[in-house]
């Protein structure tokens, strides 16, 4: 029984309904002095307008034993039910293959003991390394009108086969093909290589080593000498000023004395206690657990030098994250240069693209030049058949100048909107940073002129903010 009126509930109710179609709301507008309904015709009245699905019943009744009291209010009167997204399918790993990341051992008071590391673990042949499990559909959700609402299924995982790896007849799971060590390498490919190892010194009795496995040198690398592997490379020992590169991760016990000779460059990860005068790269992260010294050091991620005196100090360190230290630079505030917030080598190619469109443009300009004389030759009837063949050819030569300018160009935005993305982009100092300090976030440049304690520096509002370090 309805006593609202002559209109009816319409004159006093109004209905919205949410753009997710996930919610309805009703609007009590101003109510007559007895104006009543019942939960029954309040919820047909609703279906009229549509309405259907996952009433509020309480706030039904409530609504319908005071309309007066909901006077001038918006209330929730239904519910639809949310769509649910699949799973993404994964690579499920039969054990850690992350080796890479393996620490020493570090004790209560921060030391680290590097006789504490972890064993190479190898494979049998036709031994499973990873399952795939499957994506899962969506589950549809019902929206208040009814209708049928659709979520995303998931993305179903791939593998990504590296060598000396099969698939499986289901294509489900991933076998060792050969007896050996598991590695990932560049884009997570997964690999079975076979260990090389040297029980002592890389020196003029072993010689250049270039193997397409992972190589263990249980003794120093000396000067002058190259290590090259396609699996990881580990030192149980130092490395003087020679040369190692690997599609893996580098793992040295002691340290790197370089000298400002070779270098140290990894696919993955470099992992080691110190380094001095020397030059480092990393696909992703450095990890260093005593110092960096007057070195230049690249990461593609984020380095890392956080022992109890962890220090940075001198040089430069590039990262396209983070660059996190205990001490950076020193008392006599000595040149150290710290830069985040992109890939080392996309800021390289940022510069030789520049450099490339410079020369371009130098070309494009004497092209022009050359072709305006032979436009003035044309005019004036002197054209021989020797300058009209120069003037076609120049003129294709202009057109694909003026196809690369605009390349070159199109490279250079995308690089620099790079730089713009700056969120995960921060440098801490976890006891503190000394004057000499040159810090760049992206675009960005800030000096360090005193020493401040427990601080992060991070790109807000078109300036490097320094804010304290958590």
């Amino acid at each position: 029984m309805v006593k609202a009126g002559e209109q009816g509930l319409e004159a006093y109710l109004g209905v919205e309904i949410s753009q997710d179609k996930l919610s309805a709301y009703v609007h009590v507008h101003r109510i007559d002095d007895g104006a009543v309904c019942t939960l029954q015709e309040l919820e047909q009245w609703l279906r009229s307008h549509g309405i259907v699905h996952g009433f509020d019943l309480p706030q039904l009744a409530q609504i319908t034993a005071s309309l007066a009291a909901f006077q001038g209010k918006k209330c929730l009167v239904a519910a639809g039910t949310a769509p649910q997204n699949g799973e993404d399918g994964r690579i499920e790993l039969a054990y850690d293959l992350d080796h890479s990341h393996a620490r020493p051992k570090e004790q209560d008071d921060g030391k680290v003991d590097f006789r504490e590391v972890n064993q190479l673990q190898n494979v049998k042949r036709g031994q499973v390394i990873a399952r795939k499990i499957p994506a899962t559909a969506a589950i549809p959700g019902t929206a208040v009108t009814g209708e049928m609402l659709f979520g995303k299924d998931g993305k179903e995982a791939r593998f990504k086969i590296g060598k000396n790896v099969v698939l499986g007849p289901d294509e489900m799971t991933l076998y060792a093909a050969i007896e050996g060590l598991v590695t990932r390498t560049e884009r997570d490919k997964i690999n079975v290589f076979p260990v090389y190892e040297v029980n002592g010194d890389v020196d003029y009795k072993i010689g250049n080593i270039d193997f397409v496995g992972t190589v263990v040198i249980r003794g120093n690398v000396l000067s002058g000498f190259r290590v090259k592997a396609a699996g990881d490379i580990r030192v149980v020992g130092g490395v003087e000023g020679a040369e190692l590169e690997t599609d893996g991760s580098i793992e040295i016990t002691g340290g790197i004395l370089a000298g400002n000779k070779g270098y140290v460059k990894a696919g993955r990860n470099v992992k080691m206690s110190f380094v001095q005068d020397g030059n480092v790269i990393a696909g992703e992260d450095v990890l260093v657990s005593q110092s960096i010294m007057h070195s230049h050091i690249r990461a593609g991620r984020d380095i890392i030098c956080s022992g109890a005196k962890a220090l940075l100090v001198g040089g430069m360190a590039q990262a396209g994250e983070r660059v996190t230290a205990r001490t950076i630079g020193n008392t006599m505030s000595t040149a150290t240069v710290i830069e985040v917030g992109l890939r080392p080598e996309l800021r390289q190619g940022l510069t030789d693209l520049r450099q490339q469109l410079r020369v371009c443009a130098g070309n494009l300009d004497k092209t022009d030049k050359a072709l305006v004389m032979l436009d003035q030759l044309a005019a004036l009837g002197k054209l021989s058949p020797e300058k009209l063949a120069m003037r076609t050819k120049l003129t294709a030569t202009k057109r694909q100048a003026m196809e690369e300018q605009l390349s070159l160009k199109d490279q250079i935005l995308e690089l620099e909107k790079t730089l713009e993305e700056t969120d995960k982009a921060r440098v801490d100092a976890i006891n503190v940073v000394y004057g000499g300090t040159k810090i760049v976030i992206g675009h960005y440049t800030r000096f360090v002129k005193d020493p401040s304690q427990r601080v992060s520096f991070r790109y807000a509002d078109g300036d490097i903010v320094m804010l304290p370090y958590h």
